[in-house]
């Protein structure tokens, strides 16, 4: 592999390895099933999808992808890994979605080839997964036209994150495969923050998202302490 991709071969190898679960809602994926209408949500009130031309970049098995195609955009999502990819292209098939599509293609080459070409670019619990975050929120930045909107997630930095997003899910609840997430890698919101500054993002606002491990429910609140989202806007 190119050795200036900004990807990590063990993160990518460790979802193709559950490529196959990506859309089974009680696998390993079900967390992504159960947030995935809280982030479209948010996203779709602040950026409204239909018509739009939408990027998903680590768009995996495509969870978020198709439900942003199902809300009338066209959408594209990319990632590195070989095996989710084809996962959501054959998904999208079985679904009869002709405006979401998918490309293996590193998000920096896409903003080298396609320069302002979207309305709406997401990035997803991916930035955690990669050597260079601030690289991916640069390329997004590049991808996104002026006026459009750029949204990421991914998971704080702090011992109360390590306790509930590793500890927690991995270890005691079993949400999560073990070994998922590398705590070192996690993103303090004011680190995501200056990411954003120093790629010309505006920042539109943020949200948390919390999890009862009794109800089974996710939500979104203010606190941003484990599980965050931020909304950005490149200046028109």
């Amino acid at each position: 592999m190119n050795k200036t991709v900004n990807v990590d071969p063990a993160e990518l190898a460790k979802f193709s390895e559950l490529a196959h679960h990506w859309w089974d809602p009680e696998s390993e994926f079900r967390p992504l099933h159960q947030i995935n209408p809280l982030r479209l949500d948010w996203i779709a009130k602040q950026a409204p999808l239909a018509g739009r031309q939408v990027l998903d970049v680590g768009c995996g098995g495509g969870i978020l992808a198709e439900a942003m195609a199902r809300q009338g955009a066209e959408v594209l999502g990319v990632d590195l890994a070989t095996r989710s990819l084809k996962v959501a292209q054959l998904h999208a098939l079985e679904s009869e979605l002709a405006n979401v599509s998918y490309r293996e293609i590193a998000v920096e080459a896409l903003a080298a080839e396609r320069p302002a070409s979207f309305d709406v670019v997401t990035c997803m619990e991916m930035l955690e997964h990669v050597p260079d975050p601030a690289s991916v929120v640069k390329a997004c930045a590049e991808l996104v036209k002026p006026g459009g909107w750029v949204f990421f997630s991914t998971l704080n930095r702090n011992p109360k994150s390590f306790l509930f997003a590793i500890v927690g899910a991995e270890y005691v609840l079993k949400l999560l495969p073990r070994g998922t997430h590398e705590f070192a890698k996690f993103i303090k919101p004011s680190e995501l923050a200056s990411y954003c500054r120093a790629a010309g993002l505006d920042l539109q606002g943020t949200r948390g998202m919390e999890y009862n491990p009794l109800t089974k429910r996710y939500w979104l609140s203010g606190d941003t302490n484990v599980n965050y989202m931020i909304a950005t806007r490149k200046p028109a």
